[in-house]
Parts: C-alpha cells; sequence; structure tokens
C-alpha cells in the first residue's frame, strides 16, 4: 500500500467510483479439464473466484441491489458470486480472466437504468389499429354461416 490507498495490482477497478480490493475476492485452483497433455494432469491452472457480494463494502447499496437483481442465478446461497475460467493453459491469465469477468459484470450494472419517458400514442396509430381491428372483424363476419342474424 501507499499513501493513496492499495497499489493498482491489488484494485480492481470497474469505474471510478467502483474499486474493489483484491483482498475481498478468495481464488481456488484445480485441475483444468480437456486437452493439454501431460500439463492438464499436473497443474492446478483453472481458477474459481468467489466474492461475497453481500458483505462488500465496496459497492454502494443500489449497485449492489441491481447486481444482486441482475446476476441472481449466479449468487449462492450463502451470497458468494463464484466465476471460474480455465480459458488458458496458465494460471495468472486465468486470474486475470475471472476479474475481467467480474468487471463486465459490474460494469454493467454500475449506472442506473434510464426512466422510461412516457408517451401518448398518435391518432395516426390509434386510428391504423382501429382499421386493423374492424379489418378483423370483418374477416371473421365473413367466415360466419349465412342466414345468422345478429
Amino acid at each position: 500500500m501507499n499513501a493513496d490507498g492499495p497499489s493498482a495490482e491489488n484494485v480492481l477497478v470497474v469505474t471510478r467510483s467502483i474499486r474493489i480490493p483484491r483482498d475481498e475476492f478468495t481464488f481456488t485452483f484445480m485441475r483444468s479439464s480437456g486437452p493439454g497433455g501431460q500439463n492438464v494432469n499436473k497443474v492446478n491452472t483453472k481458477v474459481r473466484l468467489r466474492w461475497d457480494v453481500a458483505k462488500s463494502p465496496s459497492l454502494s447499496e443500489a449497485v449492489r441491489e441491481r447486481f444482486r437483481k441482475t446476476y441472481s442465478r449466479r449468487i449462492t446461497a450463502e451470497g458468494d458470486l463464484l466465476i471460474t475460467s480455465q480459458r488458458y493453459r496458465d494460471q495468472v491469465r486465468n486470474i486475470d480472466d475471472c476479474l475481467e469477468k467480474l468487471r463486465e459484470l459490474l460494469a454493467a450494472v454500475a449506472a442506473p437504468p434510464r426512466k422510461r419517458k412516457k408517451t401518448r400514442p398518435s391518432r395516426a396509430s390509434k386510428e391504423r389499429r382501429l382499421q386493423g381491428k374492424r379489418e378483423q372483424s370483418e374477416r371473421k363476419r365473413s367466415r360466419r354461416k349465412p342466414g345468422r342474424d345478429d
């Protein structure tokens, strides 16, 4: 740590307001599946990032709530987010890949959604809708048995 706070490599920077210290993350390493020859059987290159979203002091309450609503299927019952990477054949690149995936998830919910402006349908669109209803009604009326008076 320097005088300005944690050094850049120890912090995941998502936006100016969202900066998460790396010590909030727990990394687990395991053997990766798929091709790789002898390397895949000996080296723990697969990485699982675990992050306690609920207890993280780095997120504002609004961002945390949007994150939990948007990614509820990815969060465990304990409130942890799990992200896994086995894209690369070395551990360091898979760690960076997990962090990049998390950065993308957080960036997607960082800005609040825009409010929808209420608009009223134009007179022409109302007329088109009613004309379509009249045509559909006429189509159905023509299918009825003849001689039936309503």
